[in-house]
């Protein structure tokens, strides 16, 4: 199956070397490439790409509101990726809020580009686990233990040793091993987690248990300190 990638970034050289790439790639192509962010939602909403792949940075409507703007669209199919130059924590977090798959830096080599298209185009989350341990510091230092939410007692046991295992930035074969069970019951786990607590996708998942206070849960191999589920 070929993915349809949307590129929006209001550098013309970067589009058209992204552009470039992705056609060497025999399971990408490139749809549409824009300037602004406004651009970016209109030929998002028209084309409905699998992907698409915004700057921060952008003329007219930032990469980060287009963001939140094409992901709250009814009936939105299209997974975000954001870029930019700069790492900081500030960016990382609005973009993970907004409902992006991913936020990657654009000095990646190609090949980690083309990657991580494919990743969020599965649905699955791209966030390294560096930056989200440094998040999840910044978070407990700066705000107020929130109450956990009624609807997280919907979760079986082991679905909420999963959650905290996402929140973790654990992939589906870091799970298994920890939990000693299979990918394919990890997978099951998940879409149950995502459907109970409502959530989009792991991206989603982890922002939400940062955001509850429940990532102080030790499950297993989670590096995070004590317990806060009840």
């Amino acid at each position: 199956m070929t993915l349809r990638v949307l590129l929006a970034d209001d550098h013309a050289m970067f589009r058209s070397g992204m552009r470039a790439v992705l056609e060497t790639q025999p399971d990408l192509h490139c749809v549409a490439e824009v300037g602004d962010g406004h651009e970016a939602v209109a030929e998002t909403a028209r084309l409905r790409p699998d992907v698409a792949v915004l700057d921060v940075r952008m003329p007219k409507l930032d990469g980060l509101a287009a963001t939140e703007t094409i992901l709250s669209t009814p009936g939105n199919v299209t997974r975000v990726l954001v870029l930019t130059t700069y790492d900081t924590d500030d960016y990382v977090y609005r973009a993970l809020r907004a409902g992006a798959s991913g936020f990657l830096l654009k000095s990646l080599p190609p090949e980690e580009m083309t990657s991580a298209i494919r990743v969020a185009a599965r649905g699955d989350a791209l966030i390294d686990p560096s930056v989200t341990r440094r998040l999840i510091a910044r978070f407990t230092t700066s705000i107020e233990p929130p109450v956990v939410p009624p609807e997280v007692e919907r979760l079986t046991s082991r679905e909420r040793e999963v959650l905290l295992l996402l929140a973790d930035a654990r992939s589906n074969a870091e799970i298994a091993a920890l939990l000693h069970v299979g990918e394919e019951t990890v997978k099951t786990h998940v879409s149950r987690v995502l459907a109970k607590l409502d959530l989009r996708d792991r991206v989603h998942a982890v922002v939400y248990a940062h955001l509850n206070g429940l990532t102080g849960h030790r499950s297993p191999g989670s590096r995070a300190p004590d317990a806060r589920l009840p």
